[in-house]
């Protein structure tokens, strides 16, 4: 069971905690004033730590390791503008640091300044071509352009002999230790909402660059966090052969995952009843290219306006609409890869003819609302739909939230139901429609669906509720599999 030696660390914590603060108390550096804030961050005080990096700055406001750690900070509690800010304030003072490059990189990729990012990383590896997060963080940004074998190549030099990476825990009591397996690609359930770092020890498994043989972690518990099938088939095989060498409990086996794929859940979807399910094929890229896409379409039943997707990408990356045959070889051109999928286009507007588009998570077996979102454009993603500025969208998506089977009817609930049994995942998620006779539009059904917070803001209140009975179904499954009854 739960690894008792986080007593020890933190006795550990706390006693070097107690001497840096007597020291600093007789006048101390910034130095010990990050490692003192770094304390009180592990140790779960993390209004402390700021302030003692907001006094740190106040001193000597191009301090490097200050920026660099409240930055970190800053970026994972959420406030990722004024990290940017910091991190900014780092290149700006110290331009030659990779590390401060790196971490700008980082957060303006997260931020979808990919040409920016790209500069960074560019940049710290020139400072240090060893630099194994830059080679990291290229890789990333690679891959969400479809340059795949550059991605590959940054990958292997940043993740070679660095598989393994835990999460630091803040705990006060003894923590639940997940193994999570991981794809370096960009196809893994976004864990970290629901990860409680006050209970969860997490160690994350880049399965690409695991070694077989190498000793296992201490867990509890495996969860699977490799969501993509297309794309990380690989790592998905890898995840089985570690899973193999332990006994213990496993949350989403990836060889559930592995039947997850779109052209598979596509042809699975088709056999239920009642569900409306776009027709799918995989068609290689060149067919297009060639001139021969429209022929290539009908003998699968398609014709346009169609949809074309290259394979293991998500929200909305390299993601088309082709209106005519005409437009379709160059449609082809613009996307990555050697296969696309040609996807049916549905169209699942309401009467003021905009698209719609729900998700529900599935965890546990059971449905849980999380989002609706409306939009002008036929790729409704919830980032970029029309809700932030309308308050007539944002009471449908409150009605949906509070009532989702009133708000869908008892046709389309029943439609949701079959898709999560067939969909067979501890964690995963629905994206649909609503087409006019009642019937659901299944656009996705996968694992990798992320439970995203709503902003801080008021004017979203209405949708933190059910957010927080997703994430608390999350932590309670977590929990419940890894044997734990109880967690204080």
């Amino acid at each position: 069971m739960a690894d008792r030696s986080w007593h020890t660390s933190r006795q550990d914590q706390l006693r070097q905690l107690a001497e840096l603060e007597r020291r600093l108390a007789e006048g101390g550096s910034c130095d010990l004033r990050v490692r003192q804030a770094a304390l009180l961050d592990g140790l779960g005080r993390t209004e402390a730590a700021k302030q003692v990096y907001l006094g740190s700055l106040a001193d000597e406001s191009d301090h490097a390791a200050t920026l660099s750690a409240f930055g970190a900070l800053l970026h994972r509690t959420g406030y990722r503008t004024a990290a940017r800010t910091v991190f900014a304030q780092a290149v700006a003072c110290h331009p030659q640091c990779p590390d401060a490059r790196v971490n700008l990189g980082n957060a303006l990729r997260l931020a979808g300044a990919a040409d920016d990012a790209y500069l960074h990383f560019a940049a710290a590896l020139a400072a240090d071509p060893q630099h194994a997060r830059a080679h990291q963080g290229m890789g990333d940004l690679l891959a969400a352009r479809g340059d795949q074998n550059a991605a590959a190549h940054h990958w292997r030099l940043g993740y070679t002999g660095r598989a393994l990476h835990g999460w630091t825990y803040r705990g006060e009591g003894p923590p639940i230790r997940i193994l999570m397996p991981i794809s370096v690609a960009d196809g893994n359930i976004a864990a970290r909402h629901f990860l409680d770092d006050r209970v969860f020890a997490v160690t994350t498994c880049a399965m690409e660059f695991h070694d077989p043989a190498a000793p296992l972690p201490p867990h509890d518990l495996v969860f699977n966090a490799i969501a993509d099938a297309d794309l990380c088939r690989l790592a998905l095989s890898a995840a089985g052969a570690l899973i193999a060498r332990t006994g213990a409990p496993v949350i989403n086996a990836p060889a559930r995952v592995l039947a997850t794929g779109r052209a598979d859940m596509a042809a699975a979807l088709a056999r239920l009843p009642g569900l409306a399910v776009p027709r799918l094929a995989t068609l290689p890229r060149q067919i297009f290219l060639q001139g021969e896409g429209p022929g290539a379409l009908a003998r699968h039943g398609l014709r346009c306006p169609v949809l074309l997707r290259a394979p293991g990408f998500h929200a909305g990356r390299h993601f088309l609409r082709v209106e005519q045959d005409a437009d379709l070889a160059e449609a082809a051109a613009s996307l990555p890869g050697e296969q696309l999928l040609a996807i049916e286009y549905f169209s699942a507007c309401g009467a003021d003819g905009k698209a719609r588009k729900g998700r529900v998570m599935v965890i546990d077996g059971r449905l849980y609302p999380l989002h609706w979102a409306v939009s002008s454009h036929w790729k409704v993603h919830y980032f970029s739909s029309d809700m932030d500025a309308c308050p007539q969208h944002q009471e449908e998506e409150a009605r949906f939230l509070r009532d989702m089977r009133g708000f869908l009817g008892p046709r389309a609930i029943a439609g949701l139901q079959a898709v999560a049994e067939l969909l067979d995942l501890d964690y995963g998620g629905i994206d649909f429609g609503v087409l006019a006779d009642g019937r659901i539009a299944v656009f996705e059904a996968n694992a990798a669906m992320a439970i995203v917070p709503p902003a801080g803001e008021a004017r979203w209140s209405y949708r933190r509720p059910a957010c927080e009975v997703a994430v608390l179904a999350a932590q309670t499954l977590l929990i419940r599999r890894a044997g734990f009854r109880d967690v204080s």
